[in-house]
């Protein structure tokens, strides 16, 4: 199905179809409409000569200067140029594919000025499946400016447009980079959580833990809507499983990772609902800067400066969505340390396949998985009170959201997590089967399939045995959600 923009509607699952499943894009008829009326104050306002930003002046420190109207185009022209100042590595190919959709719904919105044919050419560039090299790395996030020249250069060389007064502005001056990353980011952190609630289960069934820690007086009493959610998922992912039946309990109470699994989980989701809700408010707002004002009833259309570029509630929404995922990972990581531990889980130490034996068996996955969960940790520090500097443009430009940052982090955070979630997956597949050797232990429904889905990739580690060389197909199986029961 087309996804139609109109710069009102967006949402966080069409970015990602279009980015990364090549979902055709169109501009609604409204837009277009939206984006003449718009481009004809713009017009109105150059015909005048009144000193307008980016208008009919420079920017930045050159606010001041008064363009010549023969050298407007050039001077938009040169404005793309003069920006491409991003450094590092290029953005993955749908973070580029993702900010060209931004940028599209954000000019059907009607407020930038730019002409209809420009919005085209990117919609046209992208339903082509063109996606430019962007770099990564030089935004502060008040406006994207150096990774949106780098996408606006590839957008102009590719299809020959030449941009009018005001387009080089609008091309730059917008953080739809950032935007994009985070749609993508916070999709993935959404597959990944459903993923956590899959190994979090599995490691109650490993561990024969209390079900207690999932019953309805839970949420009953504690109404959080995460919370709620996370109990009605591991629920059905143990529906059947031996752990409701008398006895099945080893502990009267569970180690707290374990206990609070619903809690944890439920917290993330919780924030995830927020940065979600920010996002769309995002996605379907005015970055631009200045706005154009249509004319309405006797009000002339106007042309006003403002500060829309600055993204702070999405940087700050992103930094607390990856401060909920740290507790995530944590405590996944701590219990499948518990679970490699014989006083824990009523095991052979490391899950060794004989017990007393000298053999490592599984323990050293714990080096692995402390190792790699401090570093996703590191990653929740938050970003968005950072100030990068104070006398950029003679003073003026003073104030940092570092958006493209907290977007990034996020993004890292949830491959390391992923990595993190394998290794709690091997664990828990061979604690289940040191549990009842020789015989199946009755799994949940959703349980089971996971359990299945592992040793299909990783099979049980027998005595003087090995883990395989990596772990690579078991990551790519949990980022891909394929372990989820909705997948």
């Amino acid at each position: 199905m087309t996804i139609s923009l109109n710069g009102s509607d967006l949402t966080v699952t069409q970015v990602v179809a279009a980015a990364r499943h090549g979902e055709t894009v169109a501009l609604a008829p409204e837009a277009i409409a939206a984006m003449r009326v718009s481009r004809a104050v713009v017009q109105d306002f150059l015909a005048g000569g009144e000193p307008v930003y980016g208008l009919t002046t420079g920017v930045g420190e050159r606010k001041a200067y008064l363009l010549d109207p023969a050298e407007r185009q050039r001077f938009n022209h040169r404005l793309v140029l003069n920006h491409r100042i991003a450094q590092g590595d290029v953005a993955p190919a749908d973070v580029v594919r993702g900010a060209m959709l931004c940028l599209a719904n954000s000019y059907a919105k009607g407020v930038t000025g730019v002409r209809p044919e420009l919005a085209e050419m990117i919609v046209t560039l992208l339903n082509e499946g063109f996606a430019p090299p962007v770099r990564r790395l030089g935004s502060l996030g008040q406006g994207d400016l150096g990774p949106m020249a780098d996408l606006a250069h590839g957008l102009i060389t590719r299809s020959g447009f030449e941009v009018a007064e005001n387009e080089g502005l609008a091309l730059v001056s917008s953080n739809a980079f950032t935007t994009a990353w985070a749609c993508l980011a916070t999709a993935d952190a959404e597959a990944l959580l459903a993923v956590f609630d899959v190994a979090g289960a599995l490691d109650l069934e490993a561990f024969g833990a209390n079900v207690a820690c999932l019953h309805p007086v839970i949420e009953q009493t504690r109404p959080f809507p995460g919370l709620a959610a996370t109990l009605h998922q591991l629920r059905l992912l143990l529906a059947g499983s031996y752990l409701w039946q008398p006895g099945a309990a080893r502990f009267l109470q569970d180690p707290l990772t374990f206990r609070c699994i619903p809690h944890i989980h439920g917290a993330a989701r919780d924030a995830l609902d927020y940065a979600r809700n920010i996002l769309h408010l995002e996605l379907n707002s005015s970055q631009s800067n200045p706005v154009v004002v249509v004319p309405a009833g006797n009000e002339p259309g106007r042309i006003v400066s403002v500060g829309n570029f600055d993204t702070g509630p999405l940087a700050a929404a992103l930094d607390f969505l990856r401060i909920a995922l740290a507790p995530v990972v944590t405590s996944a990581n701590e219990r499948a340390v518990k679970l490699l531990q014989a006083p824990f889980s009523g095991l052979p130490a490391g899950l060794a396949a004989l017990s007393g034996s000298p053999d490592d068996a599984l323990a050293e996955l714990a080096t692995s998985g402390q190792a790699i969960t401090v570093e996703a940790r590191m990653l929740a520090h938050p970003v968005s009170y950072e100030l990068a500097s104070s006398v950029k443009g003679e003073g003026i430009e003073d104030r940092a959201t570092m958006a493209p940052l907290s977007a990034r982090r996020l993004a890292d955070m949830i491959a390391l997590c992923a990595r993190v979630a394998a290794i709690e997956f091997v664990v828990a597949a061979q604690a289940i089967d040191l549990r009842a050797p020789g015989q199946a232990l009755g799994l949940g429904l959703g349980t089971g399939r996971a359990y299945r889905m592992v040793r299909e990739l990783v099979p049980f580690t027998q005595a003087d045995g090995t883990l395989p060389a990596d772990l690579e197909p078991l990551i790519e199986l949990v980022t891909r959600g394929t372990l989820t029961p909705a997948a």
